[in-house]
């Protein structure tokens, strides 16, 4: 069965479904199992069989809290609450990559390395702007330096232009005639 890297999914679509929770960016077993075209119950049934592949850095379950946490941060309606009765698991990127070896179909294979190459792309937008914050920060300090400096440069002026208003008397040298 032949299918179109290109056509299975929208950036956008993947990117939306990207969450940040304890500081990691992942994916609901959900919005996967939405994705690659299977019941959430499969994935999660797929996930529990092979354990082994899912260490806690690939995916965790979250927790009661981190729930609600996630439902009122992003608004869920009524419907989607009522659809979890379990905890759902979240992925990360190397979770996520894990996932198309359990699910063995062609598509999860295909959407899979869609996925991966919108987290790549994510994780060099955030490397660029890093980039661009710690430039911008060397340039604040440079210029902080710059206005101690025209500081020092203007007490100096104000300096001579003090001496040249209210000049000592200066010892006149050189040959003194006797008139």
């Amino acid at each position: 069965m032949e299918m179109s890297n290109k056509s299975l999914l929208k950036e956008q679509l993947v990117i939306d479904k990207i969450y940040e929770i304890r500081g990691e960016r992942v994916m609901l077993d959900r919005d996967l199992a939405e994705l690659y075209g299977v019941e959430t119950k499969y994935l999660k049934r797929q996930v529990r069989r092979n354990k082994l592949r899912f260490p806690e850095d690939f995916m965790f379950e979250l927790t009661i809290k981190e729930l609600e946490n996630w439902r009122s941060q992003f608004g869920t309606s009524n419907s989607d609450k009522m659809g979890l009765r379990y905890l759902p698991y979240a992925f990360t990127e190397t979770g996520v990559a894990q996932l198309s070896a359990v699910l063995n179909s062609d598509r999860a294979i295909l959407i899979n390395n869609q996925i991966m190459r919108v987290f790549i792309k994510m994780r060099s937008i955030l490397s660029d702007n890093l980039q661009l914050k710690l430039d911008v920060e060397k340039i604040k300090k440079k210029l902080e330096n710059q206005d101690k400096n025209i500081e020092l440069v203007f007490s100096y002026l104000d300096e001579l232009i003090e001496k040249q208003e209210n000049p000592k008397p200066r010892k006149q040298i050189g040959y003194k005639s006797k008139t």
